[in-house]
């Protein structure tokens, strides 16, 4: 069972900025894997996986879209830059090696993961679609990152840095994303 985060008398987040923040982000992660397919091909042993994880989070940001136009919430300031940095990652980390593609997608869906159970334990019942769809969409998240520690993540050159910049990059875009 995990550990409630969030305590009475704590500031809540909106479930508008938490829609908007989870928008933003699967379309970042539907453009990391666009970045790494175009770098890789689709002949590369990992592309079939890959393309697999993209239509998965192709599916999220459809949902977080639908949720955008039905709530009325603002989507980021940022979408264009989460265009064009989300697809650069998923190219570099790509060009370095499929190992390194696969160490963005360990470090990207570890970070994921702890948000999405972050926003899990705010919303406890009070948002049963949205709490729900989160769950849904965790869970293949997790899948995600295990297959690519699986793959060999972990074996990438400069794996440990690599993994910590990703990490502190999707954690400054979901403060970014939440607010603009």
């Amino acid at each position: 069972m995990s550990q409630l985060r969030w305590m009475p008398g704590d500031r809540r987040e909106s479930t508008k900025a938490m829609v908007r923040v989870d928008q933003a982000g699967e379309y970042g992660a539907t453009r990391i894997y666009a970045g790494q397919l175009a770098v890789l091909g689709d002949r590369h042993p990992f592309a079939r996986a890959i393309h697999h994880m993209a239509e998965q989070e192709e599916r999220h940001r459809a949902f977080f879209d639908r949720m955008i136009a039905e709530r009325r919430v603002r989507p980021t300031l940022f979408q264009p830059f989460w265009d064009k940095a989300g697809f650069a990652l998923g190219a570099i980390t790509a060009a370095i090696g499929p190992k390194a593609a696969m160490a963005c997608t360990a470090a990207v869906e570890t970070e994921i993961d702890k948000h999405y159970q972050e926003q899990r334990d705010q919303l406890g019942d009070s948002d049963p679609e949205l709490s729900e769809a989160i769950a849904d969409f965790q869970a293949e998240e997790l899948e995600h990152r295990d297959h690519a520690l699986g793959a060999g993540a972990e074996e990438a050159i400069a794996y440990p840095v690599m993994y910590g910049l990703i990490r502190a990059g999707c954690k400054v875009a979901i403060a970014a994303a939440k607010r603009l």
